[in-house]
Parts: C-alpha cells; sequence; structure tokens
C-alpha cells in the first residue's frame, strides 16, 4: 500500500468556475452558482 494520499476533484466546479459564459440559460446558471459558491466559501 501506498501512503500517498488521492484527492478526487470534480472537474465540472473548476471547469464552471473558469469557462466563458455559457449560451445555455442552464449551463449559465451552473456557472453563477458556481462562481458565487467559489466567491463566498472557498475564499
Amino acid at each position: 500500500m501506498s501512503d500517498k494520499k488521492k484527492v478526487y476533484v470534480e472537474t465540472t466546479v473548476v471547469s464552471d468556475a473558469t469557462a466563458l459564459p455559457a449560451r445555455d440559460i442552464v449551463q449559465l446558471g451552473r456557472q453563477t452558482v458556481t462562481r458565487e459558491w467559489w466567491a463566498t466559501d472557498m475564499s
């Protein structure tokens, strides 16, 4: 067994936080919620 720790990163969170604004209204909503969460909870 390895002593290295593994971390799972949900890539959609990073993608939604960094992508250009989507044209699709549902995706744009996800991006907006993700960016707001990132700005408040991750700071």
